[in-house]
């Protein structure tokens, strides 16, 4: 295995205003993203509608985030990440906006023409948010080398949950002390102001910011070959690593999306809890700090255990999910599930950081990032899909108790599939 670069003092800092930057507007975009998890039954409350009409808002948004995630991978390693990430943060901002101001159409009524118009503008909305992912591990798979990518995307990781920690509180807050729409008009005035930032600080690679190019020796090194699709489908979509990869991400997705979109509304309606209640907060933040420790645990393991190996570490994640779940199926107290939900944090964050945010530039390569991200990420959400009108549905029909065993067979196949790749790496041999 290759040693660690050793860089400038004044690399270390341009690279430093790149990722800060990208970080925090990736962290804006999702609060942009998971806002409606705090509307979710606020929504039901004000227009009538149950789980499952909640539900197809959801899924209509997930489905059309993973599709466009696949067909905007591509387009991000044409036209550069930072270009991406200013279509995706720009479009978010117009989108959140247009969800909120769906309070003041009353004239479409309550019924199918106003689900409509939320479901068409979440989907939307979703569509911008794609290009988030892509565009940031585009730019960072030209600014760090392979032995630096699992400890930086613990950082990343720990600035995208920043994100989460200001929705879980801005969120709850708002819904019990304003209209429910000011939990999309505030992350949409955030995601703006963080948008003019990259503009003016996000540089796509090293040579662009006046500092020489060099070897991140990822599965693209060395490569001359033109970035075209013949190049993206082998380097990609016909490598067996990726598409095993891919699997699993989708089964992460379900798991993922159905503990995500759906807990604060359980601690709502099966465990009695207030949004704005002292135990809710404090067990939100709880979840928070535990995904910012899953990232930096999944980072330290596999730079320094695994030898920059992603898939071990997402294994031990994957196990740590079905524990944490049965817990949560067991429902023994509320603490008990609060404790449950931090742990299933924890193992989320520590999969999603190794495999969306580090194995797709591994096995993509510098060249190939944003099309592995779009491919990983697209199959996460397309997993995650499910979790809407399907897990709204059964939630409908067999209560909250199926809540939990729903996820816990995705998991174990997620384990599997990681034990199959457990020596993968991003060499050439590997990467073809």
């Amino acid at each position: 295995m290759i040693d660690r670069p050793v860089h400038t003092r004044e690399f270390r800092m341009r690279r430093a205003m790149n990722w800060l930057t990208l970080g925090f507007t990736y962290a804006a975009m999702y609060m942009g993203r998971y806002n409606l998890s705090f509307a979710n039954k606020a929504l039901s409350d004000k227009y009538g509608w149950d789980k499952t009409e909640i539900g197809a808002i959801i899924t209509t948004a997930l489905t059309i985030y993973g599709i466009s995630a696949l067909f905007n991978g591509p387009i991000a390693d044409r036209i550069g990440g930072r270009k991406a990430m200013l279509i995706g943060v720009f479009g978010a901002v117009v989108f959140n906006v247009l969800f909120g101001l769906g309070a003041y159409i009353g004239f479409l009524g309550t019924g199918p023409l106003l689900l409509a118009y939320f479901a068409t503008a979440w989907g939307c909305n979703m569509y911008f948010q794609s290009y988030s992912a892509l565009a940031l591990i585009k730019v960072n798979s030209g600014w760090f080398h392979v032995r630096e990518r699992g400890v930086f995307s613990a950082i990343f990781g720990s600035m995208i949950q920043s994100g989460r920690a200001l929705i879980f509180v801005v969120g709850g807050i708002a819904v019990a002390v304003l209209p429910w729409e000011w939990v999309f008009f505030i992350p949409a005035m955030i995601m703006f102001m963080m948008g003019v930032f990259t503009f003016y600080f996000v540089r796509d690679t090293p040579e662009e910011a006046g500092h020489p190019a060099f070897d991140t020796k990822d599965a693209s090194s060395g490569d001359t070959d033109k970035v075209d699709m013949k190049y993206l489908m082998k380097k990609v979509f016909t490598n067996p690593v990726t598409l095993t990869i891919a699997l699993a991400e989708f089964c992460t997705g379900f798991v993922r999306h159905g503990f995500e979109q759906w807990f604060p509304r359980y601690m709502q309606e099966a465990q009695g809890l207030l949004l704005d209640s002292a135990v809710f907060q404090k067990g939100a933040l709880s979840v928070v700090i535990a995904g910012i420790a899953g990232a930096f645990a999944a980072g330290t393991l596999s730079d320094w255990l695994f030898r920059s190996r992603r898939t071990p570490v997402a294994f031990i994640g994957y196990m740590l999910q079905i524990g944490s779940l049965a817990v949560v199926w067991a429902a023994p107290s509320v603490d008990a599930i609060i404790m449950a939900f931090v742990v299933n944090s924890f193992a989320i964050s520590m999969v999603h950081s190794m495999l969306s945010g580090t194995a797709s530039m591994d096995f993509g390569g510098k060249k190939a990032a944003a099309s592995a991200t779009g491919l990983f990420d697209g199959m996460q959400y397309i997993g995650g899909a499910a979790v809407g009108a399907g897990m709204g549905w059964m939630l409908e029909t067999f209560g909250w108790g199926s809540w939990g065993p729903s996820m816990i067979g995705f998991s174990a196949i997620g384990a599997i599939l990681m034990l199959r790749l457990w020596n993968a790496s991003p060499t050439k041999k590997s990467a073809h």
